[in-house]
């Protein structure tokens, strides 16, 4: 049965793609950081090539980091200080507005990171939009309100809702559709929070956590995708998006 989910007129046929992401994820039908015959004709793109770091740049826009970012065996993996880490988070080169991004992630235990979008560092101190990736057993889960810090919340402003993170060491599937003031979170393909910029339940929320002394916080108009380093080891793969009209 196909999964349909409809944002603002635009409707997103995203059970075929799921499935032929989980396949290759799995190993069954082509290597990480490709695209399949149906990505590549529905206008998908890599945005990272699984091999170097070539498109991404530090916060700063000083080139991809010499340490601290490890890219072995097809996978792009943030290193805790104790092994080398320490360089910070990183950026994509180019900005987007409305788009599609799949991100496959894999977390070691009581891990932490994040993937931001529409980041801007001129606007609000740097702070954005975040996609939060945590292990349960990391004492930030526990934080914020409602749960609204666990894995694939939109962290620190609201919760996702019944979302299925796997075990620890397993590979799991974000995804984030932007389209417009319209946001949506995923992960492993079911819909777990969705929100209107703007909204007056959006400033309501933001108003209540830790960037509601920004005003219009979350409400920029485009931005670059960004990988938390928060100093623990998180690895990531299969980066692609797609381009919203």
């Amino acid at each position: 049965m196909k999964r349909m989910c409809l944002l603002s007129g635009l409707v997103l046929a995203v059970a075929g793609a799921w499935g032929e992401s989980a396949c290759c994820a799995a190993g069954g039908c082509m290597p990480p950081n490709t695209l399949t015959a149906r990505e590549k004709q529905e206008g998908w793109r890599l945005l990272w090539d699984g091999q170097t770091g070539e498109g991404w740049c530090t916060k700063k826009l000083a080139p991809f980091p010499a340490k601290g970012w490890e890219i072995a065996d097809g996978v792009l993996t943030v290193l805790p200080k104790s092994a080398g880490g320490g360089a910070g988070d990183i950026i994509t080169k180019e900005t987007f507005s409305s788009f599609i991004l799949k991100v496959d992630f894999r977390l070691t235990a009581a891990a932490n990171s994040g993937i931001k979008y529409l980041f801007d560092p001129k606007v609000n101190d740097g702070t954005t939009l975040e996609y939060q990736v945590l292990d349960a057993a990391h004492p930030d889960a526990a934080k914020g309100r409602d749960g609204n810090r666990k894995v694939a919340s939109f962290y620190d402003v609201m919760p996702a809702v019944n979302a299925h993170p796997k075990p620890v060491g397993e590979w799991n599937t974000a995804m984030i559709v932007c389209k417009g003031k319209s946001v949506e979170h995923w992960l492993n393909g079911e819909k777990v929070l969705a929100f209107e910029r703007g909204s007056e339940v959006f400033r309501k929320e933001v108003a209540q956590s830790n960037f509601g002394k920004y005003p219009n916080w979350g409400e920029q108009v485009s931005g670059h995708i960004l990988l938390q380093d928060h100093n623990d080891r998180v690895s990531y793969r299969n980066i692609k998006i797609k381009v919203l009209d």
